[in-house]
């Protein structure tokens, strides 16, 4: 077991002793464990024990572990909390008290083993919570029960610069549900805990808030670790839209399939509107072409700096998580009947760049493009138009979807960061950019600004 970390000079605030559940059951405050100290993981378990909660950090990364046991969470910032000191282990120990909420901070790939080797530690009422992308509780549920997981959807992007140390760098909070969409007491409990990083909202419809995030997931995160750049240098290329939009396209047709009721993320992303309809996938061009090419732009413009988490974790010799995402699409849409010939290709070539087969590189990206025309030609995805067709038509070309251009682009970007933004609206109108939460890595590892190519 790693040693536990303290700070007698430091002014750690107490928590809220009244701490209980809606349900009117007074306690004493949470047990909380946070298992993986990534960029998420880091950032969660240094705000939380700022914040003077019973916090405990689970790692079985030595060098992390050790880095936090003399140095402490250090988090970068100005909306940081600094270097933060609390307990930090390699394992727990059968004399443990058990834990209200485990928090699951992995990777995807990690996340079945990890709630096996916790399992024992969880309060008889208590849950596990799962904070990967894709559709991780429902493994979780096999391994805890179904009444033991809690969702939490991550709307903000952080990275671990080196061990111990933390950047967020994207604002947003989180989205809780249970997967029956059942309400739950410790669904605001949770809320009330997890508020201290940013605001949360409770949703009845989990799995149609998942499907839309894991639809934004399966393009930026496979195509970023594909090109190997962060996102505002990847949206400024028009076939990385292109294929964007055909990634996208295909999850939402396996979504529907499944009977999910897709959520609008953050309230402004419509992935109903966003994705292709039949007519977009035959025409040279349309206004409604243009204004999904924009929308695109206009992210890559708000999200600039962000990195493919999948490409972070292949850089550390880890397994990137494209089974989680990709590939359930892929094997979900096998078994409906829906053919997904564009992320099988992606999730291949991913498995191609983490054996390093080949290296990432827009060049790279652009001969998987030319590769896959006659696959998106000849699928027939069933997604139904959703938004009107525009009268006034334009190609397809580069000049034709940089109706977005640089200036309006920007001047959509500029409405980004309303609390409220609008929908995404309908073409031929340029749409507005979804909130800051919208697209993030949510398991985030992002790396610092740095000099980007111009497409």
């Amino acid at each position: 077991m790693g040693g536990v970390m303290s700070d007698p000079d430091a002014h750690v605030p107490a928590a809220d002793s009244t701490s209980g559940r809606s349900d009117g059951v007074r306690r004493a405050p949470p047990r909380l464990l946070v298992v993986g100290c990534g960029g998420i993981g880091g950032v969660v378990a240094a705000h939380l024990l700022e914040q003077g909660h019973d916090v405990t950090a689970l790692t079985t990364n030595v060098g992390i572990a050790d880095a936090i046991h003399l140095h402490g969470f250090r988090v970068r910032g100005e909306t940081g909390p600094g270097t933060v000191r609390g307990n930090v282990v390699r394992s727990l120990g059968a004399k443990d008290r058990p834990f209200d909420y485990v928090l699951l901070a992995t990777q995807p790939p990690q996340v079945e083993e990890a709630a096996r080797n916790v399992l024992g530690h969880l309060a008889p009422d208590g849950a596990m919570v799962c904070f990967q992308n894709g559709l991780c509780e429902e493994r979780v549920a096999r391994i805890a029960g179904e009444g033991r997981v809690l969702g939490g959807i991550v709307a903000w992007g952080a990275s671990m610069l080196e061990p111990g140390v933390y950047e967020r760098t994207s604002p947003g909070g989180f989205v809780l549900g249970r997967h029956d969409g059942a309400r739950d007491p410790r669904l605001d409990e949770l809320g009330r805990i997890l508020e201290a990083i940013g605001p949360t909202t409770v949703t009845d419809n989990l799995a149609g808030a998942r499907w839309s995030k894991l639809a934004i997931n399966c393009a930026i995160s496979s195509l970023g670790t594909i090109a190997g750049d962060r996102l505002g240098v990847l949206m400024r290329h028009r076939f990385i839209r292109r294929l964007a939009l055909e990634i996208m396209t295909e999850v939402v047709a396996v979504a529907r399939a499944t009977r999910v009721r897709l959520e609008k993320v953050s309230g402004t992303l419509d992935l109903d509107w966003i994705a292709l309809t039949e007519a977009e996938r035959q025409v040279a061009g349309s206004a409604g072409l243009v204004a999904k090419h924009a929308l695109l732009l206009a992210v890559g413009a708000r999200f600039r700096r962000m990195r493919s988490s999948m490409l972070s974790a292949i850089e550390r010799g880890r397994t990137p998580a494209v089974e989680f995402l990709n590939g359930e699409v892929i094997s979900r849409g096998s078994d409906l009947g829906i053919p997904t010939p564009i992320n099988a290709a992606i999730r291949d070539e991913v498995l191609t760049v983490a054996a390093g087969r080949h290296r990432p590189g827009m060049e790279y990206a652009r001969a998987l493009f030319d590769r896959t025309r006659d696959l998106a030609a000849g699928a027939q995805v069933p997604v139904s138009a959703v938004v009107a067709s525009a009268s006034a038509p334009a190609g397809e070309g580069e000049d034709a979807e940089s109706a977005a251009s640089a200036e309006s682009a920007s001047d959509v970007v500029s409405t980004a960061g309303a609390e409220h933004a609008p929908h995404a609206p309908q073409a031929p109108r340029a749409p507005r950019a979804p909130h800051e939460e919208a697209v993030n890595a949510a398991d985030g590892d992002e790396p610092r600004d740095g000099p980007g190519a111009a497409a």
